[in-house]
């Protein structure tokens, strides 16, 4: 029977050969008329097309085929050839012996055997089991885990401005014509009291007429014996002269008017304050009313440092703190001041804070306008708490932090009760052991955006095994994140080699970095789809 079908098979095999045959020849006829010798290729390939897809195929007589065979993937190939070394980059290249991958040149890489037990996964996460030649070869270098205060720096820049409490301006307090101004520009140094500007005021004027009639009226009453009257007049003394002090007139100018019993049709304005003359407002001509300013006066004696801190690190900057700054002018050499203020607004646009520090300046080397660098210094503590050994257990002003005691009292300053140092967001002297963070170094984890991945290196195995952990971390201080959860004192995680570990992962299609779930396109596989 057999027999009988196997001749059936050959004689439909040989008609549709024949049939294929011949409309090869009236087609190649055709085309060898119409395009020559490109005619003849093209009958030639389709006879070969024509009778393959007739007759030849999977299981035909006389025709070769390519099975996929059971297990045709890296397990097989491991099986026959022994240990395969693969590329962590490049996961298809395949070599038989170690050596160089030939397209990064990175050190190939033991590829694990799925039959070998080798890669599993277990409960926390997967694991990954090699050989410790396996691992030489990977630079696998591990750390532990500990428990200590870590060290960030955190970098501002800014600019000097002056300090809004040594601001003194120069006003009209009476109106009137200002007939001569003595500083006539900006950037004049001057002292307190300096004649600044001679004032013609008819309401002065009156003022004064006032004073010596209310003079003449008290010298007059002297002799008289109505006692009301004498203290009436005397009062009226008394007031006009107060009206003239609230005008703007020294007590000495008052009683040059009272002893010499003339009045003045010039009145001349004094400064207040000294410092450097940084705007003038008016000229000499002008008409004033009350209120309008003349000059304004700054003493840089002590100056305010404005720097803008980043929103992601307000979480290491607290007041009292210690920071040391650099300008442009003076290179190399370090400036120290006290963060004082830290503006409680985030100016939107910029996502920036302002950080004010007060420095003083009795040599005026400093410049309003100069652009300076600070760096704060900040040992981290849990939570992200700062540590200070200098203020531990201290007392220190809410308003003017520069104000530090060893015990409570009031500002020297503002008259303020002083608070402790840990209401500021520092560690006390009593909690400085127990607080300090869990912390893992920053190259030991991996970040996806959203995940932060650690490989753990397990004790007590027979062979290096790694098991990958998602962990949740704090912010990162320096070399170093802070953890909140998922890993424990003591335990060694992967410092370098754990993109190799991930990589390797990857290629057996288990859980890792980038797929969380496992599977699906780790690596590349062949045939059987």
């Amino acid at each position: 029977m057999k027999t009988v079908e196997k001749k059936f098979h050959e004689m439909k095999v040989t008609a549709m050969a024949n049939k294929a045959w011949d409309i090869g020849k009236r087609v190649g006829l055709w085309l060898w008329q119409r395009f020559g010798v490109l005619g003849l290729v093209t009958v030639f390939a389709m006879v070969f097309l024509l009778g393959y897809s007739w007759g030849g195929g999977a299981g035909s007589p006389g025709v070769a085929t390519t099975q996929p065979t059971q297990g045709g993937n890296h397990g097989s190939e491991m099986g026959t050839m022994g240990q395969v070394w693969t590329c962590s980059m490049h996961p298809q290249i395949r070599q038989p012996k170690p050596g160089k991958c030939p397209i990064c040149a990175m050190n190939l890489i033991p590829a694990v055997d799925h039959n070998s037990g080798g890669n599993t996964k277990m409960a926390g996460g997967p694991h990954l089991t090699v050989t410790p030649e396996a691992m030489k070869l990977m630079e696998v270098q591990t750390s532990p885990v500990e428990r200590k205060y870590v060290q960030t720096v955190v970098r501002m820049v800014g600019k000097i401005e002056y300090d809004e409490a040594r601001l003194g301006y120069i006003t009209a307090w009476v109106g009137g014509r200002l007939d001569r101004l003595f500083v006539d520009y900006t950037g004049v140094t001057v002292k307190k009291g300096d004649h600044m500007v001679k004032l013609y005021s008819p309401e002065l004027l009156s003022a004064q007429e006032e004073l010596l009639q209310a003079i003449r009226a008290v010298r007059e009453l002297k002799e008289s014996g109505v006692g009301i009257v004498r203290e009436t007049a005397q009062e009226t003394v008394e007031a006009v002269r107060e009206k003239l002090r609230l005008w703007g007139l020294t007590k000495q100018q008052i009683d040059d008017i009272q002893s010499r019993e003339k009045i003045s049709d010039h009145v001349t304005i004094y400064a207040p304050m000294g410092g450097i003359v940084i705007h003038k407002s008016a000229q000499e001509g002008m008409y004033v009313q009350t209120g309008t300013r003349i000059y304004t006066i700054a003493d840089l004696t002590r100056l305010w440092v404005v720097f803008d801190a980043y929103e992601s690190d307000l979480t290491w900057l607290h007041h009292g703190q210690p920071i040391q700054f650099m300008t442009e002018a003076y290179q190399g050499e370090v400036f120290e001041g006290t963060i004082v203020f830290i503006d409680p607004v985030l100016d939107e646009k910029r996502r920036t804070v302002k950080v004010r520090v007060n420095v003083s300046n009795e040599d005026g080397r400093l410049k309003p306008g100069m652009f300076v660098r600070g760096t704060v210094r900040v040992k981290v503590a849990r939570g992200g708490r700062v540590m200070d050994p200098g203020l531990a257990g201290k007392w220190i002003g809410p308003m003017h932090p520069e104000i530090i005691k060893d015990t409570p009292g009031a500002c020297d300053i503002c008259g303020m009760p002083l608070v402790k140092v840990e209401e500021m967001g520092f560690v006390g002297s009593q909690e400085a052991e127990s607080a300090k963070p869990l912390v893992v170094p920053a190259s030991a984890v991996l970040i996806t955006g959203t995940r932060a991945i650690v490989y753990v290196k397990l004790p007590e195995t027979d062979r290096p095994m790694f098991e990958g952990r998602e962990i949740v971390l704090g912010p990162r201080a320096g070399d170093y994140y802070i953890v909140r959860s998922g890993l424990g004192d003591g335990e060694l995680v992967v410092t370098q080699g754990n993109f190799k570990i991930d990589s390797a992962l990857q290629l057996n299609a288990k859980p890792s970095m980038m797929n969380p779930l496992g599977g699906g396109g780790a690596g590349h596989q062949h045939g059987g789809h």
